[in-house]
């Protein structure tokens, strides 16, 4: 054995070629900052050894390296600013002595490569994934910038275009998309990976590859000349303003940073990227971000710590009522692998939920990010029904019938009576006491409220309801299907309004005020769009919700919270409800809906 850290191992693996394989303790592989010294000692001792002809770098996890350790480095950009700019410049030397081995270097990527790990993988000559890999810059997700040479060296490798839409975006990118603009060189099956490796270092060891050339394009300023860099830099910088509005710095410093750096060579653009990393991470919107990104990764921390004492193993689900919230439930539970009975007592609805999930399947193939097989398979895990009796082997079943007490009371009972004890129940209701349905059930344990929100695949939360009676293997079991479906589940008590509406509708209630006041509510949703960057202005996204549901939740506030949440006179929602505008679910509410007219 070369080299031996608690962060990574080096050894020859065939000849003069070496492996650099980083095994950190954990799940996954993070570069922490005592990752990134042991790293920089070790790079600076082969750098000196003359029996190491060839260096790949990979993981003994299922991921590559899945970025920079937030928890660690998150104090450090309380340091004053230039210190912080010292500090990332020691960083990214790390990186810059990848960049500098005497020999060509390979990237044998597994899984995800993010953040940091991309930048790794920036820095080496040559870069092989397997199919399921992905890699990308998502640090604007979290008011930053890459702060280890991704604006230096993404724009060299794949073009300032493509570099500028990875940066200011954050998306991950699939091995095969990175593989079409030039960030991989190749893309091999995983058992695959490692051979091919060996042989793309073998041939540019005998001369075969010139991996000099592909290193110096990296040393170089970008190959555009100043008419190409005058549309490119106006373009990306039109393009992240009308999408950002202003609100967030991170896109488009990042967007500056490549444009100042394009004419410079990589030590001179690297010092403009650390001046400009260290600006962003003193802002208060960095500040925000992070503390959004670093709750979202403990409340999963809770539910899968939830999950993991669940009793029951979920093989079998079930929704009942069909339309777009099932089809939207099947679609996400049959995706994520979990086979799922569609149960509804309308035909018609059952067709409106298979081809909900349908449509959505459909996009991902037209994407090319699914095969017509799969997409195939995937629908036949879904079972639409008519018969009740094709829900007795279901584990688990969601209840998303309308939203009225007495139905779903009603529809609960029906099911308790049909299915064997412990099958958990649960009601997809955002506005009906989880205590009140359960009085209509004689095992109230295995009962409990799953609110998804709509559509379905995008929204990521789902409000986990425990009832007085509610057991806790019940919520165990409940936040366990959640996880497999992808999603982030919150546990909460039971109330009027759970937790979401309880946030959600004092912001409606200010909106009724200012239109009863005589506001014009397109210009409200203007303003809360454009001015405070909220993705819907309120108007719209009562639209969206359905105003007849919003009205039913305003009564329920109300009547929880009377002294908070009191409907007001004359109440814009109520009146367009009792008017049967419902918004985009009958093509009126505050607006007006229309198919776009295509021009021949």
């Amino acid at each position: 054995m070369l080299i031996k850290s608690e962060s990574f191992v080096v050894d020859f693996c065939k000849g003069n070629i070496a492996e650099f394989k980083f095994c950190l303790p954990g799940s996954v592989n993070k570069l922490s900052q005592q990752t990134l010294q042991d790293c920089a000692k070790a790079l600076a001792e082969l750098s000196a050894r003359d029996d190491v002809k060839g260096l790949i770098f990979t993981s003994d996890k299922d991921h590559f390296i899945v970025g920079a350790d937030i928890f660690e480095f998150l104090p450090t950009f309380d340091r004053p600013e230039q210190e912080l700019v010292s500090w990332i410049k020691n960083a990214t030397d790390v990186f810059d002595a990848i960049e500098d081995l005497p020999f060509p270097t390979l990237s044998a990527i597994n899984g995800l490569a993010l953040g940091g790990g991309c930048e790794w993988v920036l820095a080496t000559d040559y870069r092989i994934a397997t199919p399921n890999a992905k890699i990308g810059l998502p640090e604007v997700k979290l008011g930053i910038m890459p702060g280890f040479g991704g604006t230096v060296r993404l724009p060299r490798v794949i073009g300032a275009d493509n570099a500028m839409t990875w940066i200011s975006t954050g998306q991950e990118n699939r091995a095969p998309d990175a593989f079409k603009v030039g960030a991989l060189d190749a893309v091999v099956a995983a058992d695959k990976l490692m051979d091919a490796a060996i042989k793309t270092l073998d041939q540019a060891i005998d001369g075969k590859l010139d991996w000099q050339a592909k290193r110096q394009l990296k040393l170089e300023p970008l190959k555009m000349n100043r008419v190409e860099q005058g549309m490119s830099f106006a373009m990306a910088e039109g393009m992240v303003m009308a999408k950002t509005k202003g609100h967030y710095p991170a896109p488009v410093m990042a967007v500056k940073t490549i444009k100042a750096a394009a004419n410079l060579t990589r030590d001179e653009a690297m010092a403009i990227e650390n001046a400009n990393f260290a600006k962003l991470a003193k802002t208060a919107e960095a500040a925000a971000q992070t503390g959004i990104f670093l709750a979202d990764q403990y409340i999963k921390g809770v539910a899968k710590k939830q999950a993991k004492v669940s009793q029951l193993d979920i093989k079998q689900a079930a929704v009942l009522g069909a339309g777009i919230m099932g089809g939207g439930i099947a679609y996400q539970s049959a995706y994520k692998g979990t086979p799922i009975v569609m149960k509804d007592i309308n035909q018609a609805a059952l067709d409106l939920g298979m081809g909900e999930a349908a449509s959505l399947l459909g996009k991902k193939v037209k994407r090319g990010h699914m095969k017509t097989e799969k997409m195939v398979a995937t629908l036949g895990k879904i079972k639409p029904t008519l018969n009740e009796r094709d829900l007795e082997n279901s584990d688990i079943i969601v209840e998303a019938v309308v939203e009225n007490p007495q139905i779903k009371k009603a529809v609960l009972a029906d099911l308790e009576k049909q299915l064997p004890k412990g099958t958990v129940l649960t009601s997809n209701t955002s506005t009906i006491r989880i205590d009140e349905l359960a009085t209509a059930l004689e095992n109230p344990e295995y009962f409990c409220g799953m609110h998804f929100f709509n559509p379905v695949p995008k929204m990521p939360l789902v409000e986990i309801i425990r009832g007085e009676k509610t057991s806790d293997d019940t919520v165990a079991a409940v936040v366990d299907y959640a996880l497999k479906l992808g999603k982030s589940p919150i546990v909460v008590n039971d109330c009027p309004g759970f937790f979401v509406n309880r946030v959600l509708f004092p912001y409606f209630a200010g909106f009724s005020k200012l239109v009863v006041e005589g506001a014009d509510f397109s210009q409200i949703d203007k303003v809360m769009e454009n001015v405070f960057g909220w993705p819907m202005g309120p108007a719209y996204l009562l639209d969206v919700v359905g105003i007849d549901t919003a009205n039913h939740c305003t009564g329920v506030m109300a009547d929880g919270f009377p002294t908070r949440m009191a409907r007001q006179d004359k109440d814009p929602v109520a009146l367009l409800a009792n008017a049967e505008r419902f918004g985009q679910k009958n093509q009126k509410g505050f607006y007006q809906y229309a198919p776009d007219r295509k021009v021949v």
